[in-house]
């Protein structure tokens, strides 16, 4: 049964600050608001940034408060109207445009995005304009190759004429178009220029008039000019570890991707309108913002058009998570319950998610709106001993990654590399029965195989409706000598970077053209990770070394989670 919650009126302070709400349950029961507060409690009455969030019902905003600083500066607190950047997030609104776009008959889904976008490589198959819309053309992630060329996002003003050079560089693709998922921001930058130059105006523009005017989304807008002075919007700060903070602002001008600017009240308008199409679009245009995407498999994935699909503790869906620079987002609904939620921080904190945040106060709502209907809640405790038969290093057997899950206070954690640095640059896991733990902010599951004491088991990680096998690695420790035949320098065209591998103090070192460099982790034969105190600009993720026939090390190649084998050629 559908029933209504209740907000009260709190007065702004300890650093808080809400709205008012007359909304009551049928059943006369409230959402304390210090049960709110409790979730942002690292927030709340702190001298650090914080969050806001906003929690709509049939359409209806019936709650919104605000945490923390928006501006450490000037002292100046963060409040419900305050403007944020959610990450990917935005994702969702450069699809909407799109589509919008192709129903006005001016593009197709199935078009060849080469009709449009010329300087994308002919890679002899087609990617289409929907291959773009669900993380399935196989392209590389432009700002991953900027990284590993050592200029990763916010070390420099990135463009969009910067991310078609690299995507134009690229020789090769991460897969065939269609054949698998990977989540790639290339994509959604090619939709936004796609988008400029089909009907001759800016990104912004066409924005303003189809999406944000209509819906009445009055402080939304893209960033596509990072200096632009913004009423109301938050500075995005990073924790140093001393407890001081600094700002960690993107510095760049690529939008479509991320690069959104609003609020939490104006989040829920746009969500509200998913529902019905009312407004933006009609039900054709909802119909296709929710269409999942099919690989060439026939195999259905959970990503539609900037869209996540699935459920939660058994109800549907349709959520997705973003982070840029120190801002954090998450936006979700509820279609059956007429319930959705957005959170924003501007606190790229070690400790908190924006996801873990929604979720928390989705948990709150859900119950009161299905009550006894409600399943059960997902997570569960296991002992110590069990989660730590989770842990270990494993390879992805699709991209030859490692990947790493550690224990950290209790929470698993999921990293790709930077291993040992714990929560703050890797993903939490929740379990959810003996053998699987779910990554809700990435929207993947990792089931294992076998997790008997003592012994390491495969597992199958899932992301996006799309399987891969995760195999467990016990390292390999080479000797000063056999690190010997690594040393060279290596060269790659497409990420315009040449990087000298050395062996410094008995480890192997990958160095850039300044002397500049990081150790090399072993990790099973050929393969090493960048350990965790990165001194160059750029995560490297995994490297293998490839050999000859002779055996000899002839090359490398660098994969991470959205680029797939980009080669190094040895020069000496």
């Amino acid at each position: 049964m559908k029933t209504h919650v209740w907000a009260l009126l709190i007065l702004i302070s300890l650093g808080l600050a809400c709205t008012e709400s007359d909304l009551r349950s049928s059943d006369d029961r409230m959402i304390d608001p210090a049960v709110l507060d409790g979730i942002f409690s690292d927030f709340a009455g702190s001298n650090g940034p914080g969050c806001a969030f906003a929690v709509s019902q049939a359409g209806q905003v019936i709650v919104t408060r605000a945490y923390g600083s928006a501006n450490l500066e000037h002292d100046i607190q963060n409040t419900p109207e305050t403007v944020f950047e959610p990450g990917s997030v935005s994702k969702q609104f450069t699809a909407a445009a799109t589509i919008l776009l192709a129903l006005d008959g001016e593009i197709s889904l199935d078009d060849d995005i080469r009709d449009y976008l010329p300087e994308i490589p002919d890679y002899g198959q087609m990617i289409t304009i929907r291959h773009l819309l669900n993380h399935t053309s196989g392209l590389r992630d432009w700002g991953s190759i900027a990284g590993i060329g050592g200029w990763p996002r916010t070390t420099r003003v990135h463009t969009h004429g910067h991310m078609i050079d690299i995507a134009s560089r690229q020789r090769a693709l991460n897969y065939p178009p269609g054949q698998y998922y990977s989540y790639t921001n290339t994509g959604y930058n090619l939709q936004a220029v796609l988008i400029e130059r089909v009907t001759g105006q800016t990104f912004e523009d066409f924005s303003q008039e189809r999406i944000f005017q209509p819906l009445g989304m009055t402080k939304t807008q893209w960033r596509d000019d990072f200096n632009e002075i913004v009423q109301d919007r938050a500075v995005a700060y990073r924790h140093n570890g001393d407890g001081s903070w600094s700002q960690l602002m993107p510095f760049e001008n690529v939008h479509g991707n991320g690069g959104l600017l609003t609020t939490v009240g104006d989040l829920l308008k746009f969500t509200h309108n998913l529902d019905t199409g009312a407004t933006v679009g009609g039900t054709e245009f909802v119909a296709q913002m929710h269409q999942q995407g099919v690989l060439n498999s026939g195999r259905e994935i959970d990503y539609a058009s900037g869209l996540r699909i699935g459920e939660y503790k058994g109800v549907r869906e349709v959520q997705h998570s973003g982070s840029t620079a120190g801002y954090r987002g998450h936006l979700m609904r509820f279609p059956d319950q007429e319930i959705a939620v957005s959170v924003m921080c501007n606190a790229a904190s070690a400790n908190v998610t924006a996801a873990r945040l929604a979720y928390s106060v989705a948990d709150l709502y859900l119950e009161n709106t299905i009550d006894e209907q409600m399943v059960p809640i997902a997570g569960i405790e296991l002992p110590t001993d069990k989660l730590r038969s989770f842990t270990g290093r494993y390879r992805h057997t699709r991209t030859n990654t490692a990947l790493e899950i550690g224990l950290f206070d209790g929470i698993l954690i999921l990293q790709e590399s930077n291993f040992g640095m714990g929560e703050s640059v890797g993903t939490p896991l929740t379990p959810v029965s003996e053998t699987r733990l779910e990554a809700s902010a990435l929207g993947a599951t990792i089931e294992f195989e076998n997790t008997s004491p003592g012994q390491r088991a495969s597992a199958t990680y899932t992301m996006g409706g799309d399987a891969v096998r995760l195999d467990p690695v016990d390292g390999f420790a080479p000797t000063v000598a056999e690190l010997a035949g690594y040393v060279g320098t290596y060269h790659s065209d497409e990420a315009e970077v040449t990087y000298t591998i050395a062996v410094r103090d008995g480890a192997l070192a990958i160095l850039d053209r300044y002397d500049r460099g990081q150790t090399l982790e072993p990790i099973y034969l050929d393969a090493f990770s960048a350990r965790a105190e990165i001194v160059m600009a750029g995560a490297l993720g995994t490297i293998t070394f490839r050999r000859d026939d002779s055996g000899r090390i002839d090359g490398l190649s660098v994969s991470q989670g959205r680029v797939w084998d980009l080669r190094f050629e040895r020069l000496q």
